[in-house]
């Protein structure tokens, strides 16, 4: 198994390609299948994701270096390492490619028509313009959406702030998938008569200046799965503390550093769901073109978790049957 690790540039990525093929065959000689991975940063969801369809793939006997060979690059969180990344995953021979969020999706998508691509951690792949229908895709591109129950997350809000009238929506301006949970989130807050108040941001520096300028103005903010604001959740945290203003997330990993709720998907679960599709094509079971986009809609796997150390910072006391079933952090 291969991995880019953080600060990864692009002169370094061209430089290492050559130096970071994957291996073709076992310790017996024997031809495995190759998997290559693009994950687009390294916070806590997409890390997630990228664990969960390994180990996926392991439970279904797809082991590394023994019976799959796979090659697991990161793109830093930048945007411009996608294109390079998914050449290289390409020469290497890659009969299968994982793309884990929507900028390493369209990377791919721009590069190969014929190689079967599974995405993940991708919201409307539909409208991403990843896949003609999310119920048909029609090419060589299917996988799992981390749609979130946006809803059931603002029945949460209210629940925790009962009184509140006024809840800001903070996203990437740039990220299509966020506009799309923007959108869910204004229609759920306004039919409980709550306003809501729309705030983006182009880049992380930005953080501290927006959040700043809701202060006072607004009793909450709703962030959804963005990938710009899960990567500098510890700044959104920060920034929120200052402000008193409490942050709902739209994953449990942003509230493991530093946001105060979520209801949400499992992002590892998540990854084993779109390991299982991999099964099927690596199979020659199923195909991409005639294989749904999935979704994670399961009580079961769908979980709050609670940082209680911002709870406290902001005196919110969470009710007590939120907790009974959460997950806690910081773990003790």
């Amino acid at each position: 198994m291969k991995i880019w690790g953080k600060g990864l540039s692009l002169s370094l990525a061209a430089a290492m390609l050559v130096g970071l093929t994957a291996c073709s065959t076992s310790d017996s000689g024997k031809d495995l299948p190759k998997v290559g991975i693009i994950q687009f940063a390294e916070f806590d969801a997409l890390t997630q994701a990228q664990k969960g369809f390994v180990d996926g793939l392991a439970d279904a006997g797809y082991v590394d270096g023994e019976t799959v060979d796979l090659n697991i690059k990161s793109a830093s969180a930048d945007t411009n390492n996608c294109p390079t990344i998914a050449d290289s995953l390409i020469n290497d021979g890659s009969d299968l490619i994982l793309a884990i969020a929507t900028p390493s999706a369209l990377a791919v998508k721009q590069k190969t028509s014929e190689i079967p691509v599974l995405i993940t951690a991708v919201t409307d792949p539909a409208a991403s313009g990843l896949v003609a229908d999310n119920a048909a895709p029609g090419g060589n591109i299917t996988g799992t959406s981390d749609l979130n129950p946006i809803d059931k997350q603002i029945d949460q809000l209210v629940q925790v702030l009962p009184n509140a009238k006024n809840v800001a929506v903070l996203y990437c301006s740039s990220e299509s998938n966020s506009k799309f949970q923007y959108d869910l989130a204004k229609a759920a807050l306004e039919a409980k008569g709550i306003t809501c108040t729309e705030k983006t941001v182009s880049a992380i520096d930005e953080i501290k200046g927006a959040i700043g300028a809701l202060a006072g103005k607004v009793d909450a903010i709703y962030i959804p799965t963005d990938n710009t604001l899960a990567d500098g959740m510890s700044a959104v945290a920060a920034a929120a503390n200052e402000a008193k203003l409490p942050v709902f997330t739209g994953e449990g990993g942003m509230v493991k550093n530093g946001g105060l709720i979520s209801y949400g998907i499992n992002y590892y679960e998540l990854g084993k769901q779109t390991a299982a599709m991999a099964v099927k094509i690596l199979k020659g079971e199923a195909e991409p073109a005639t294989m749904p986009i999935e979704y994670q809609t399961s009580d079961d796997v769908l979980t709050t978790t609670v940082n209680t150390e911002t709870a406290a910072a902001l005196g919110i006391t969470i009710p007590e049957e939120i907790l009974a079933d959460a997950t806690i952090y910081p773990e003790e």
